[in-house]
């Protein structure tokens, strides 16, 4: 049997309720961990990690807690990242070391990347050995590209190579190993497994591209953060970039002093680099870019040697994830 996205959502949704976070003991660390799973999310990565599974096997149950447990890594590094980018909105409710403090998302934060091997290790034992390593590379790739954002915020210059390698580790990486993870708990082979791998690579650039193009471009009601919060932050996103990269003298000596300015309006600062996006055509360059990585998943699905029909749900599933449209 095939699963639609629906279906494994509400999977993955049962599992986390039965988790019970509200009512765990010390309130003050459990109750964050609950109210962040409780917010909303579409819950792609766990989805993503069963529908690879469904790929070639009809019987998941063993790969629901480890989905589950990628979820809860997923929110954490999303506590631990709403600190460090001061950010006020998450799904469209205050963040948690907004809702509570900032000792507290740290620690709730750290409570949840424990749990998160905890979940992994409930799975068949000969499976847990082919998934840890898959998992662990993924978790400290994120650290690695968390922390390249960090160090892009102080540096003048980032070319696109060096961006996209970060958002590769930042973002791409859990997404890569949700497939192959999946992949392998359903008994595909090595090759089957890299290529989903491959796949959720290529898709996770596409989709963090996305993001830096909604943050300036989106509506914030179906986007859940705020609107133009990355330019506030002068965090180097794809837009960023290539707008320092091709923009005209004038316009690049104009955002120039607009990152390095300490007092501003941020509605004003808002608008002043939204119209230098604009005349530098950087929204074109990054929706081509987004189409590249797209293009290129898609082909990854195409290797995968399971018959056409079972694939149908997978690419459904990463058409909409690009379209935003679920």
């Amino acid at each position: 049997m095939l699963y639609n996205f629906e279906q494994l959502q509400q999977k993955v949704e049962a599992a986390i309720h039965h988790l019970d976070f509200e009512n765990r003991k010390p309130e003050g660390l459990y109750a964050p961990v609950g109210y962040i799973l409780s917010i909303g999310g579409k819950r792609v990565r766990p989805v993503m990690l069963l529908m690879a599974c469904n790929l070639f096997s009809d019987e998941m149950d063993h790969a629901v807690m480890p989905a589950v447990g990628l979820e809860v890594f997923h929110n954490f590094t999303l506590l631990h990242d709403d600190i460090m980018d001061d950010a006020p909105i998450r799904r469209n409710h205050s963040t948690v070391h907004v809702k509570w403090n900032n000792n507290t998302a740290i620690l709730s934060g750290d409570a949840m990347s424990v749990l998160a091997y905890e979940y992994l290790m409930t799975t068949i034992p000969e499976l847990f050995s082919k998934i840890l390593p898959v998992f662990s590379k993924a978790a400290i790739e994120v650290c690695e590209g968390q922390q390249l954002d960090v160090d892009f915020e102080s540096q003048y210059y980032v070319s696109e190579q060096e961006y996209l390698k970060m958002i590769e580790l930042k973002t791409s990486v859990l997404l890569a190993a949700s497939f192959q993870i999946g992949a392998l708990l359903g008994g595909a082979n090595d090759q089957n497994a890299q290529y989903l791998y491959d796949a959720g690579l290529n898709l996770g650039l596409a989709f963090q591209v996305q993001d830096d193009l909604l943050d300036t471009y989106g509506d914030q009601s179906k986007f859940g953060k705020t609107i133009g919060g990355d330019i506030l932050l002068n965090k180097k996103t794809f837009l960023m970039v290539k707008a320092l990269e091709v923009s005209g003298k004038e316009d690049k000596e104009l955002l120039n002093d607009i990152i390095g300015a300490k007092d501003f309006d941020p509605t004003e600062k808002i608008r002043q680099v939204k119209e230098i996006y604009d005349r530098s055509g950087v929204k074109d360059l990054a929706e081509q870019k987004i189409r590249y990585y797209s293009d290129k998943a898609f082909g990854c699905f195409e290797k995968i040697g399971v018959s056409s029909d079972r694939k149908i749900v997978i690419t459904k599933m990463a058409s909409a994830l690009m379209s935003r449209s679920f």
